[in-house]
């Protein structure tokens, strides 16, 4: 999903993308993005560690992401509260504007669902 994404993203002229892993993803990478996404599937019905981890270390920190825009996707089996989740708190928390609705798709993406990831990718 996150490959689709960055495929949508790069047909934007002028626009510069970063791919990281989760546990890549550091406090400096958060702080200089003018715009960030975060995907994360749900596990047992919240994010993962290592999401959950990065965003209160953020908090802690006083991370300054006021103003930058946010996205979130995520794949799950059951629930999908996970991407719900962190666009909760980062527009609440740390008072960035979020696209409102996370990009969900039930277990794998098919090809319809990687339409989805890219459009995404164009819009954001």
């Amino acid at each position: 999903m996150a490959k689709a994404i960055v495929a949508g993203l790069e047909t934007v002229k002028g626009v510069d993308t970063r791919l990281k892993i989760d546990f890549e993803a550091t406090l400096e990478d958060l702080a200089s993005a003018d715009a960030i996404i975060i995907g994360m599937p749900t596990y047992h019905h919240d994010m993962t560690r290592s999401i959950k981890n990065l965003v209160a270390e953020a908090a802690v920190k006083r991370i300054d992401l006021r103003g930058k825009v946010g996205a979130s996707f995520g794949s799950y089996g059951w629930s999908g509260e996970a991407p719900r989740l962190v666009l909760e708190i980062l527009e609440n928390r740390f008072e960035m504007k979020v696209l409102k609705s996370p990009l969900l798709i039930k277990y794998a993406p098919d090809e319809e669902g990687l339409k989805e990831c890219r459009e995404l990718g164009k819009f954001f």
